[in-house]
């Protein structure tokens, strides 16, 4: 190819100027910088739903399902507990302490009413033989062939979740990543080829 062809190619390439392209990298930049901001408020704020929701007993699940669905789809936005955890980012300890005191409620409730259907039981049964020395012995069978409840086992870790962020999310701020990129890749591009030219030409 001689100069003056290669002269023609480089007069329309001098038109790109490298500084076009680092311009458009420090905008897409800027873009991106503040949407990663944007995504990861916008997860605190769906983060301090669950919180509300779990003090106040209101619609735990429907506002867990919406941040899970938020921080899967979006970066920066990571509630991940990474590698040996001391807290689980997220724990929603106050659904967990309710359904703790509901069991043991629920307990004391049916062994109250054990015991008190025993004592009803032996009493009928003491009316019909008038020995009251067999009242203990009544109770403690009735009890027996009557198990007293036992409070629920309810893990904890249930109760404790962590979700993971997208390393790229093809969402304003992902897409504002990947022209940034593109945008700086061109400029090294431009640059390298307008020097090769300049070396060339002249």
């Amino acid at each position: 190819m001689n100069k003056r062809r290669l002269h023609h190619y480089w007069t329309k390439l001098r038109l790109l100027k490298p500084s076009y392209f680092l311009i458009l990298a420090v905008i897409f930049i800027i873009i991106a910088i503040f949407s990663l901001r944007s995504n990861n408020e916008h997860m605190l704020k769906l983060r301090q739903a669950v919180y509300g929701s779990d003090i106040n007993n209101t619609d735990v699940q429907g506002s867990l399902a919406k941040l899970q669905a938020y921080v899967v789809k979006h970066m920066n936005t990571n509630l991940s507990s990474g590698n040996n955890p001391v807290y689980p980012p997220l724990q929603l300890k106050y659904t967990y302490n309710r359904l703790v005191e509901q069991s043991a409620s629920a307990q004391t409730t049916t062994n109250r009413q054990i015991y008190t259907d025993a004592q009803k039981y032996c009493e009928s049964q003491i009316a019909k033989d008038n020995n009251r020395s067999n009242q203990v012995t009544c109770a403690s069978a009735y009890v027996q062939t009557h198990p007293v409840a036992k409070s629920l086992d309810i893990p904890a870790e249930l109760y404790k979740f962590d979700f993971i962020s997208p390393k790229w999310s093809p969402d304003l701020a992902g897409w504002s990543i990947l022209a940034a990129v593109l945008s700086l890749i061109g400029f090294l591009k431009v640059l390298i080829i307008d020097y090769w030219f300049k070396k060339v030409v002249r």
